[in-house]
Protein backbone atom coordinates (compact mmCIF):
# COMPACT_ATOMS: atom_id res chain seq x y z
CA UNK A 1 0.00 0.00 0.00
CA UNK A 2 1.08 3.40 -1.14
CA UNK A 3 1.56 6.28 2.11
CA UNK A 4 -0.68 9.03 1.78
CA UNK A 5 0.86 12.71 1.77
CA UNK A 6 -0.87 13.17 4.47
CA UNK A 7 0.34 9.63 6.50
CA UNK A 8 3.99 10.48 6.97
CA UNK A 9 7.14 12.10 6.43
CA UNK A 10 9.42 8.95 6.85
CA UNK A 11 9.90 6.51 4.06
CA UNK A 12 12.17 3.39 3.89
CA UNK A 13 14.56 3.08 1.00
CA UNK A 14 12.72 0.09 -0.64
CA UNK A 15 9.73 2.68 -0.67
CA UNK A 16 11.65 5.41 -2.81
CA UNK A 17 13.10 2.99 -5.21
CA UNK A 18 9.46 1.46 -5.51
CA UNK A 19 8.76 1.80 -9.61
CA UNK A 20 4.92 1.33 -10.85
CA UNK A 21 3.34 -1.66 -12.07
CA UNK A 22 4.49 -1.38 -16.10
CA UNK A 23 1.93 -3.38 -18.86
CA UNK A 24 4.82 -3.15 -20.59
CA UNK A 25 8.67 -2.50 -20.15
CA UNK A 26 10.81 0.44 -22.25
CA UNK A 27 12.59 -1.10 -25.25
CA UNK A 28 14.53 0.84 -28.04
CA UNK A 29 17.28 -0.29 -30.29
CA UNK A 30 17.96 -3.50 -28.79
CA UNK A 31 18.43 -1.98 -25.28
CA UNK A 32 16.04 -2.92 -22.08
CA UNK A 33 15.73 0.73 -20.11
CA UNK A 34 14.37 1.59 -17.11
CA UNK A 35 10.32 3.14 -16.66
CA UNK A 36 7.93 1.51 -18.64
CA UNK A 37 4.39 2.38 -20.17
CA UNK A 38 1.25 2.06 -18.83
CA UNK A 39 -2.19 0.10 -20.63
CA UNK A 40 -3.12 3.23 -22.71
CA UNK A 41 0.77 3.75 -23.85
CA UNK A 42 1.71 6.85 -21.01
CA UNK A 43 5.52 6.48 -20.64
CA UNK A 44 6.13 6.41 -16.49
CA UNK A 45 9.18 7.48 -15.05
CA UNK A 46 11.53 4.98 -12.70
CA UNK A 47 11.24 4.56 -8.80
CA UNK A 48 8.20 7.01 -8.64
CA UNK A 49 5.72 5.39 -7.34
CA UNK A 50 6.64 6.83 -4.04
CA UNK A 51 9.47 8.79 -4.09
CA UNK A 52 6.93 11.30 -6.24
CA UNK A 53 4.64 10.93 -3.67
CA UNK A 54 7.25 11.71 -0.94
CA UNK A 55 8.98 15.03 -2.86
CA UNK A 56 4.97 16.18 -2.92
CA UNK A 57 4.68 15.35 1.04
CA UNK A 58 8.51 17.40 2.06
CA UNK A 59 7.67 20.17 0.14
CA UNK A 60 4.22 21.05 1.11
CA UNK A 61 5.88 20.53 4.71
CA UNK A 62 8.73 22.88 3.90
CA UNK A 63 6.45 25.65 2.92
CA UNK A 64 4.09 25.26 5.93
CA UNK A 65 6.80 26.15 7.48
CA UNK A 66 7.58 29.52 6.15
CA UNK A 67 10.45 28.16 3.19
CA UNK A 68 10.74 26.52 -0.15
CA UNK A 69 12.21 25.25 -2.57
CA UNK A 70 15.21 26.71 -3.87
CA UNK A 71 14.17 29.44 -6.56
CA UNK A 72 16.12 28.71 -9.68
CA UNK A 73 15.03 27.49 -12.68
CA UNK A 74 16.89 26.68 -16.50
CA UNK A 75 16.55 30.16 -17.64
CA UNK A 76 18.78 31.60 -15.54
CA UNK A 77 21.21 29.48 -17.99
CA UNK A 78 19.90 30.79 -21.31
CA UNK A 79 21.86 33.47 -23.35
CA UNK A 80 25.39 32.42 -25.03
CA UNK A 81 25.61 28.87 -26.65
CA UNK A 82 28.25 27.60 -28.75
CA UNK A 83 27.37 26.01 -31.04
CA UNK A 84 23.94 27.15 -30.99
CA UNK A 85 20.62 25.40 -32.34
CA UNK A 86 21.43 27.48 -36.01
CA UNK A 87 24.63 26.74 -36.51
CA UNK A 88 24.11 23.04 -35.68
CA UNK A 89 21.41 22.89 -37.91
CA UNK A 90 23.29 24.06 -40.95
CA UNK A 91 26.38 21.72 -40.26
CA UNK A 92 23.70 18.39 -40.69
CA UNK A 93 22.20 20.35 -43.39
CA UNK A 94 25.79 20.17 -45.16
CA UNK A 95 26.49 16.82 -44.28
CA UNK A 96 28.57 17.42 -41.23
CA UNK A 97 26.84 15.58 -38.27
CA UNK A 98 29.59 14.61 -36.42
CA UNK A 99 29.20 17.39 -33.81
CA UNK A 100 25.58 16.20 -33.17
CA UNK A 101 26.74 13.03 -33.15
CA UNK A 102 29.49 14.03 -31.00
CA UNK A 103 26.61 15.96 -28.63
CA UNK A 104 24.27 12.97 -27.99
CA UNK A 105 27.46 10.85 -27.28
CA UNK A 106 29.24 13.04 -24.58
CA UNK A 107 25.98 13.64 -22.67
CA UNK A 108 25.20 9.82 -22.75
CA UNK A 109 28.61 9.22 -21.07
CA UNK A 110 27.90 12.17 -19.02
CA UNK A 111 24.75 10.88 -17.90
CA UNK A 112 26.72 7.23 -16.74
CA UNK A 113 28.79 9.43 -14.55
CA UNK A 114 26.07 10.22 -12.53
CA UNK A 115 25.57 6.60 -11.25
CA UNK A 116 28.25 7.65 -8.54
CA UNK A 117 25.47 8.75 -6.56
CA UNK A 118 24.74 5.24 -5.77
CA UNK A 119 27.35 4.22 -3.45
CA UNK A 120 29.51 7.76 -2.97
CA UNK A 121 30.48 9.09 0.12
CA UNK A 122 28.00 11.92 1.26
CA UNK A 123 27.67 13.97 4.74
CA UNK A 124 24.93 13.29 6.84
CA UNK A 125 23.55 16.90 7.61
CA UNK A 126 21.63 15.26 10.57
CA UNK A 127 25.60 15.26 12.22
CA UNK A 128 25.28 19.02 11.97
CA UNK A 129 21.92 20.39 12.23
CA UNK A 130 20.97 21.72 14.89
CA UNK A 131 17.25 20.10 13.85
CA UNK A 132 15.78 17.15 13.58
CA UNK A 133 16.41 15.74 9.96
CA UNK A 134 14.27 12.50 9.79
CA UNK A 135 11.42 13.78 8.56
CA UNK A 136 13.18 15.96 5.85
CA UNK A 137 14.14 15.12 2.41
CA UNK A 138 17.95 15.90 3.23
CA UNK A 139 17.64 12.90 6.28
CA UNK A 140 16.47 10.74 3.45
CA UNK A 141 19.38 11.71 0.95
CA UNK A 142 21.22 8.52 1.81
CA UNK A 143 18.12 6.42 2.85
CA UNK A 144 17.29 5.77 -0.90
CA UNK A 145 17.14 9.47 -2.81
CA UNK A 146 20.34 10.14 -3.80
CA UNK A 147 20.52 6.34 -4.99
CA UNK A 148 17.17 6.68 -7.21
CA UNK A 149 18.78 9.88 -9.05
CA UNK A 150 21.91 7.51 -9.30
CA UNK A 151 20.20 4.79 -10.84
CA UNK A 152 17.48 6.75 -12.82
CA UNK A 153 21.11 8.42 -14.92
CA UNK A 154 23.05 4.94 -15.34
CA UNK A 155 21.11 2.46 -15.03
CA UNK A 156 21.51 -1.27 -13.48
CA UNK A 157 24.15 -2.78 -15.64
CA UNK A 158 23.89 -6.08 -14.06
CA UNK A 159 20.18 -6.55 -14.39
CA UNK A 160 20.44 -5.30 -18.08
CA UNK A 161 18.79 -2.11 -17.82
CA UNK A 162 20.13 0.80 -18.85
CA UNK A 163 19.13 4.34 -17.72
CA UNK A 164 19.50 7.47 -19.24
CA UNK A 165 22.92 7.03 -20.56
CA UNK A 166 22.16 3.77 -22.56
CA UNK A 167 18.81 6.27 -23.76
CA UNK A 168 21.14 8.68 -25.11
CA UNK A 169 22.98 6.05 -27.30
CA UNK A 170 19.72 4.59 -28.09
CA UNK A 171 18.28 7.50 -29.58
CA UNK A 172 21.59 8.80 -31.45
CA UNK A 173 21.50 5.33 -33.06
CA UNK A 174 17.98 5.55 -34.15
CA UNK A 175 18.61 9.22 -35.88
CA UNK A 176 22.01 8.19 -37.58
CA UNK A 177 21.60 5.09 -38.41
CA UNK A 178 24.33 2.89 -39.55
CA UNK A 179 26.19 6.21 -39.78
CA UNK A 180 29.14 6.48 -37.50
CA UNK A 181 31.66 8.59 -35.95
CA UNK A 182 34.73 7.56 -33.64
CA UNK A 183 33.94 8.28 -29.85
CA UNK A 184 34.60 11.82 -28.80
CA UNK A 185 36.83 12.94 -25.99
CA UNK A 186 34.42 13.77 -22.75
CA UNK A 187 34.82 16.38 -20.29
CA UNK A 188 36.58 15.23 -17.65
CA UNK A 189 34.87 17.75 -15.18
CA UNK A 190 31.70 19.69 -16.05
CA UNK A 191 31.21 20.99 -12.34
CA UNK A 192 32.92 23.74 -11.35
CA UNK A 193 36.37 23.32 -9.74
CA UNK A 194 36.55 22.87 -6.12
CA UNK A 195 39.26 25.49 -5.71
CA UNK A 196 36.23 28.34 -6.70
CA UNK A 197 34.54 27.65 -3.99
CA UNK A 198 34.25 29.78 -0.69
CA UNK A 199 33.48 28.11 2.76
CA UNK A 200 32.30 29.81 5.66
CA UNK A 201 35.03 29.88 8.44
CA UNK A 202 33.21 28.70 11.41
CA UNK A 203 31.50 25.73 9.64
CA UNK A 204 32.96 21.95 9.17
CA UNK A 205 33.72 21.13 5.98
CA UNK A 206 31.61 18.63 5.18
CA UNK A 207 28.47 19.77 5.00
CA UNK A 208 29.81 22.67 3.19
CA UNK A 209 30.89 20.72 0.30
CA UNK A 210 27.67 18.38 0.59
CA UNK A 211 25.85 21.51 0.25
CA UNK A 212 28.09 22.90 -2.88
CA UNK A 213 27.66 19.41 -4.38
CA UNK A 214 23.95 19.61 -4.49
CA UNK A 215 24.12 23.00 -6.15
CA UNK A 216 26.40 21.79 -8.47
CA UNK A 217 24.41 19.07 -9.41
CA UNK A 218 21.30 21.46 -9.52
CA UNK A 219 22.95 23.69 -12.22
CA UNK A 220 24.06 20.50 -14.38
CA UNK A 221 20.89 19.22 -14.69
CA UNK A 222 19.82 23.03 -15.41
CA UNK A 223 22.69 23.06 -18.34
CA UNK A 224 21.11 19.60 -19.24
CA UNK A 225 17.50 20.79 -19.86
CA UNK A 226 18.75 23.24 -22.39
CA UNK A 227 21.07 20.52 -24.13
CA UNK A 228 17.79 18.05 -24.12
CA UNK A 229 15.55 21.04 -25.74
CA UNK A 230 17.95 21.68 -28.13
CA UNK A 231 18.45 18.25 -28.87
CA UNK A 232 14.71 17.25 -29.33
CA UNK A 233 13.91 20.54 -31.27
CA UNK A 234 16.82 19.43 -33.79
CA UNK A 235 15.04 15.87 -34.16
CA UNK A 236 12.08 16.89 -34.72
CA UNK A 237 12.97 19.66 -37.78
CA UNK A 238 11.64 18.43 -41.09
CA UNK A 239 14.32 19.74 -42.94
CA UNK A 240 17.05 17.59 -40.90
CA UNK A 241 17.33 13.71 -40.92
CA UNK A 242 15.19 13.53 -43.83
CA UNK A 243 15.98 10.08 -44.75
CA UNK A 244 15.35 9.05 -41.57
CA UNK A 245 12.47 11.12 -40.51
CA UNK A 246 10.67 9.00 -38.80
CA UNK A 247 13.33 7.24 -36.63
CA UNK A 248 14.11 11.01 -35.40
CA UNK A 249 10.89 11.51 -34.62
CA UNK A 250 10.92 8.46 -32.38
CA UNK A 251 14.34 9.55 -31.34
CA UNK A 252 13.02 12.76 -29.86
CA UNK A 253 10.57 11.36 -28.28
CA UNK A 254 12.71 9.00 -26.15
CA UNK A 255 14.52 12.52 -25.37
CA UNK A 256 11.02 13.28 -24.02
CA UNK A 257 11.14 11.24 -22.27
CA UNK A 258 14.34 11.47 -20.31
CA UNK A 259 13.32 15.08 -19.82
CA UNK A 260 10.13 13.44 -17.79
CA UNK A 261 12.35 11.51 -16.04
CA UNK A 262 14.66 14.34 -14.77
CA UNK A 263 11.91 16.60 -13.81
CA UNK A 264 11.65 14.89 -10.61
CA UNK A 265 15.74 15.15 -10.27
CA UNK A 266 15.25 19.27 -10.06
CA UNK A 267 12.37 19.09 -7.83
CA UNK A 268 13.99 16.91 -5.62
CA UNK A 269 17.51 19.12 -5.35
CA UNK A 270 15.34 22.69 -5.20
CA UNK A 271 13.92 21.18 -2.27
CA UNK A 272 17.14 19.65 -0.19
CA UNK A 273 18.42 23.45 -1.09
CA UNK A 274 15.12 24.66 0.21
CA UNK A 275 15.21 22.66 3.79
CA UNK A 276 19.08 23.27 3.82
CA UNK A 277 18.29 27.51 4.00
CA UNK A 278 15.95 26.80 7.16
CA UNK A 279 17.89 24.50 8.81
CA UNK A 280 20.55 26.20 11.32
CA UNK A 281 24.44 24.96 11.86
CA UNK A 282 26.18 25.40 14.91
CA UNK A 283 29.45 27.66 14.32
CA UNK A 284 33.16 27.23 15.94
CA UNK A 285 31.92 30.29 18.00
CA UNK A 286 28.43 28.40 19.23
CA UNK A 287 26.89 30.96 17.22
CA UNK A 288 23.76 29.44 15.20
CA UNK A 289 24.22 29.91 11.53
CA UNK A 290 21.10 29.72 9.39
CA UNK A 291 21.62 27.29 6.18
CA UNK A 292 20.72 30.19 4.09
CA UNK A 293 23.82 32.05 4.78
CA UNK A 294 26.07 29.63 3.52
CA UNK A 295 23.93 28.38 0.18
CA UNK A 296 22.64 31.99 -0.85
CA UNK A 297 26.26 33.17 -1.50
CA UNK A 298 27.50 29.65 -2.86
CA UNK A 299 24.68 30.03 -5.11
CA UNK A 300 25.46 33.34 -6.03
CA UNK A 301 29.26 32.54 -6.94
CA UNK A 302 28.36 29.17 -8.84
CA UNK A 303 25.32 31.04 -11.43
CA UNK A 304 27.95 34.17 -12.00
CA UNK A 305 30.82 31.30 -12.57
CA UNK A 306 28.26 29.33 -14.94
CA UNK A 307 26.71 32.84 -16.79
CA UNK A 308 29.89 34.27 -17.12
CA UNK A 309 33.10 32.58 -17.00
CA UNK A 310 33.09 29.00 -18.28
CA UNK A 311 30.36 29.83 -21.00
CA UNK A 312 32.98 32.26 -23.18
CA UNK A 313 36.16 29.41 -22.15
CA UNK A 314 33.93 26.81 -23.43
CA UNK A 315 32.96 28.83 -26.54
CA UNK A 316 36.81 29.80 -27.45
CA UNK A 317 38.05 25.79 -26.53
CA UNK A 318 35.20 24.60 -28.71
CA UNK A 319 35.63 27.51 -32.00
CA UNK A 320 39.11 26.23 -32.34
CA UNK A 321 37.76 22.75 -32.67
CA UNK A 322 35.07 23.11 -34.98
CA UNK A 323 36.53 25.04 -37.14
CA UNK A 324 39.79 22.69 -38.09
CA UNK A 325 36.61 20.62 -38.68
CA UNK A 326 34.84 22.66 -41.15
CA UNK A 327 37.77 23.35 -42.85
CA UNK A 328 38.68 19.88 -43.61
CA UNK A 329 35.71 19.12 -45.62
CA UNK A 330 35.22 20.04 -49.09
CA UNK A 331 33.58 23.59 -49.90
CA UNK A 332 34.94 24.53 -46.02
CA UNK A 333 35.63 28.12 -46.12
CA UNK A 334 31.80 28.73 -47.45
CA UNK A 335 30.60 26.74 -44.81
CA UNK A 336 32.64 28.01 -42.49
CA UNK A 337 31.49 31.81 -43.24
CA UNK A 338 27.63 30.53 -43.03
CA UNK A 339 29.13 28.93 -40.00
CA UNK A 340 30.65 32.08 -38.20
CA UNK A 341 27.68 34.32 -39.67
CA UNK A 342 24.82 32.34 -37.66
CA UNK A 343 27.02 32.99 -34.32
CA UNK A 344 25.76 34.58 -31.05
CA UNK A 345 27.15 38.01 -30.15
CA UNK A 346 28.20 37.00 -27.07
CA UNK A 347 29.87 33.80 -27.63
CA UNK A 348 32.19 36.24 -30.56
CA UNK A 349 32.75 38.10 -28.24
CA UNK A 350 34.71 35.71 -26.25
Amino acid sequence: MVKTLASTLCYSEEELLRSHDYARPQVEAGHRLHGGFTASGEYVPPRTLVRGAAIEAWSAALRRRGGDLLAADATLLEGIRYPNGAQLKLLLLEGLGQTFWDMLTITGHIEARGRMLVDMPFPEFADFALEDTRELAVGHLKKGLLRAHGLDEGGEPSLGVGGHDVMWFALRDLAFGDERYPDPVVPQNIARPEGLTRLHPALPEAPQRGMDFLLNLLLIEFRAELGFSLSEQLLRDPELFRARRAEAEHAAEIVGRIRLDEEIHVRSLRLYLGELQQLHFRGADGARIRGAELIDPLWRDLVHWATREQPKRAAAQQREVLTGNILSAPEGPRILAAFNALEDREAEAA
